[in-house]
Formats: structure tokens, C-alpha cells, sequence
């Protein structure tokens, strides 16, 4: 992967900087893997702002809009989606070149609930209307998303949620609460998962509603990160009412559309992503801290490069699945757990090489984060359902493991 210094040999790309032609996706399927490489690691070169990249911390909407936008007026936004609802419709070793390629340039995350998360959810579970409305406007950047699951004491045990979604004709009327919501402060909708039946078991009587986050009675609280950034929220309910309309799916039957949500979430959590930019910042500060050629920082990033090769497999095996439209069963959570821990077992390596620079917020020379990564590599073995609730489920379900 390396960095945007010594660059791998690679063919010429057909558009040198990737702006005089825009090659159609049946002039990219056209080009070997070697020859897809060159042309997006050139765009991404010529198209990324130079001021977004290697960011310390997840950048909000107005931070990465920019980067947004190009990638949309590129066809580039979803790479997974099928063509036909303007994805690009990429095979899985293809979107990990992409994802390689973003990496080691250095592209921020751009807000992408609704391209990861919604978009799949709608394109297998949501009414004609609501693909027609939505997924454009995801892709424009008209909508931006924001995931309402967790709330307090409903977190890995998400079966658990309260939020109350009465029944009042032609609409639901939500009372409650949801925490941890990612960038809810940035979103102009948010989806939820709401209780509309409270006799039902509680995996049952859920359902899956969409609203705009500037519904009356909704308000927004940020919460400030171990490093001050305000990129989770709490969410309030007081007697927002939405339309019947905003319902995907059937009524009572979120759970089962939420667990195959939660396997979208899983294996974009699961994506090497994070990991290929530790293991390249890594080394970046390996060669800044003079350790570069240490037997013991070479053993130790050989042991990294080798697990991110394993991960790469993982990843690229349910990727795969998902395009040939199989379902995705419990065992996409070992995706999430080896990700998350190879990530933070990476960062922690980077705090101990970083020395005396390990308890700065401030970059190393420019743009070396080390102390930032760590608390950035902190709660991703809790999001999206801690490593230890996995385990247990990974236990039962494929190992049938007493509970």
C-alpha cells in the first residue's frame, strides 16, 4: 500500500490526472486490476483536497462535503450499488483497490449513513416511492443520514429499545430517546428503530421508520469524545409524529430488516480501511521516529501486514456475498471483531513508538496523529455491538455453545 511517497510502478492511466475524460464504468470494467489501480489513484490524487487529507478525527458534513460531492460527480459514491440505482456496481477485489487506493492518499470518511447503511436497506426492503425519493438524493448529497438503534440501556442488547411509536392513524407518534448517534448534528434525516407493538416479544413489535431530523418535537444534543470532538449524539423524541409512508418494510418486522442492517454495519465496520491506515501511518511513523529499520518494529509490522492480508480475504469473501444478493449470516461479526482489535492493537503500537509525542492531540511533522488514533481505535470494539456480545453470539449460533 506504502504512501503517496515511492510509488508503486503502475501502468500509465488511460486519463494521466483523471480529469480530461471520465471513463464509464463499462470502460473501467474494460481494464485489468493493475490498470483500474493507476486510474483511480490517479483522480484520487488530482480530485481529493489537499486540506482533508489524513485527518486526525472523522470530519463532518461541512468538512467533507467537498470530497463528497466529487466522488458523487464521479459515479464513485457507492461503489457497491448496483448500476441501476447509480451505484457502480464493483466486484469486491475492486472496492478494496478503491478502498486501498483512498488509504494510502489519505481520503477522509465523507458521511456516508446513508450510502453504507440506508441505500442497502432500501434496495432490498423499501417501496418503489421510497427508492425514487431516497436513494438520489443520497447520492447527491440532498440527504444526509444519521442511524438511530442504540439508546440507554439498549446497546449490545438492542432488542431491548423503548422508543415508543403510537398509533395514531395515518401516523406514528415517537416518545423516547437514542444515544450515541453518529453525526446526528450534521444529518437533515435519521432512521430508527421504534416500538410500535409493547405487548410483542422484544425482538418483535420494531419497526423501521425514516424522518427528517427537523421534526417537531425532535432535538439534538451532541456529546463530546475523549479527545472533545462532538461526533456522537443524543437524539429526544417528544411527540414526533411521522407519516405512515416513512414505514420501510412491514410493520412489527424491523428486527429482522435491523438484522440484516447490522450486517451492512458489520461489514463496513469490518472494512480494512481503518487498518490499512494505521498500518500505513505506522510505518510513517516509524521512518519520522528513526525505527524504520528496527528488527523489532519489522517484526512486529510484518506480524500487522500479515493479519490486514488475512482481513483483506475476510472482507473481500462477505463483500462478495452481498453482491451475489445471499443473505448474510451471524458469523459477518468475526469481520467486525478481527478488524476492530487488529486496529487497536495497531494504534497501541503507534503510541508506544510515538515516545513523548504520545500524549499530544497535536500532529508529528505535519500529519501524524498518533495519540488521536488511539482514541480513535478506543470505542470501535463497542459500536456496532461490542467484541464480547459477538463473541457470545458467535458462540451459540455457529458453535451452538450453551448460552
Amino acid at each position: 500500500m506504502g504512501t503517496e511517497q515511492g510509488h508503486a510502478a503502475l501502468p500509465e492511466p488511460q486519463a494521466a490526472e483523471g480529469q480530461r475524460h471520465r471513463m464509464t464504468l463499462a470502460e473501467l470494467d474494460a481494464l485489468d486490476d493493475a490498470a483500474f489501480r493507476a486510474q483511480v489513484r490517479a483522480w484520487v490524487e488530482a480530485n481529493t483536497p489537499p486540506e482533508i487529507r489524513f485527518p486526525p478525527r472523522r470530519l463532518h458534513w461541512r468538512e467533507n462535503r467537498p470530497w463528497y460531492l466529487a466522488l458523487s460527480k464521479q459515479g464513485w459514491l457507492a461503489p457497491a450499488w448496483p448500476r441501476e440505482f447509480g451505484g457502480m456496481g464493483l466486484t469486491a477485489a475492486r472496492q478494496l483497490i478503491m478502498i486501498e487506493e483512498f488509504e494510502r492518499w489519505g481520503c477522509p470518511r465523507v458521511s456516508d449513513m446513508g450510502v453504507l447503511m440506508l441505500g442497502p436497506m432500501l434496495l432490498k426492503h423499501g417501496s418503489e416511492a421510497q427508492k425514487r425519493r431516497f436513494l438520489p438524493r443520497i447520492l447527491s448529497g440532498e440527504d444526509i443520514w444519521a442511524q438511530g438503534y442504540s439508546e440507554p440501556n439498549a446497546g449490545s442488547d438492542l432488542a431491548s429499545l423503548r422508543l415508543d411509536a403510537a398509533d395514531a392513524g395515518d401516523h406514528w407518534v415517537l416518545n423516547g430517546q437514542k444515544t450515541w448517534v453518529t453525526f446526528a448534528n450534521d444529518a437533515n434525516w435519521i432512521f430508527v428503530l421504534a416500538r410500535t407493538d409493547k405487548a410483542a416479544k422484544k425482538q418483535e413489535g420494531i419497526s423501521f421508520l425514516l424522518l427528517p431530523t427537523d421534526s417537531p418535537g425532535l432535538s439534538i444534543r451532541p456529546i463530546l469524545n475523549l479527545d472533545l470532538h462532538d461526533e456522537f449524539c443524543e437524539v429526544f423524541f417528544d411527540n414526533v409524529r411521522v407519516p405512515k409512508d416513512m414505514l420501510v418494510g412491514e410493520v412489527n418486522k424491523g428486527w429482522t430488516y435491523a438484522k440484516a442492517l447490522l450486517g451492512f454495519e458489520r461489514v463496513a465496520i469490518g472494512s480494512p480501511r481503518l487498518s490499512s491506515n494505521g498500518l500505513a501511518a505506522l510505518k510513517r511513523l516509524a521512518e519520522t521516529m528513526g525505527r524504520a529499520e528496527d528488527p523489532v518494529f519489522l517484526d512486529q509490522y510484518a506480524r500487522f501486514a500479515l493479519e490486514l492480508d488475512d482481513l483483506k480475504v475476510l472482507y473481500e469473501s462477505f463483500v462478495a456475498a452481498l453482491r451475489r444478493g445471499e443473505p448474510l449470516g451471524p458469523d459477518v461479526s468475526i469481520l467486525k471483531i478481527v478488524q476492530t482489535e487488529l486496529y487497536q492493537r495497531i494504534t497501541d503500537a503507534m503510541l508506544e513508538l510515538a515516545g513523548d509525542h504520545a500524549g499530544l492531540l497535536d500532529p508529528i511533522e505535519g500529519r501524524l496523529h498518533p495519540a488521536a488514533q488511539f482514541l480513535q481505535a478506543r470505542p470501535t470494539t463497542i459500536f456496532g455491538g461490542s467484541s464480547e456480545i459477538l463473541r457470545n453470539m458467535l458462540a451459540r449460533s455457529l458453535l451452538e455453545l450453551p448460552a
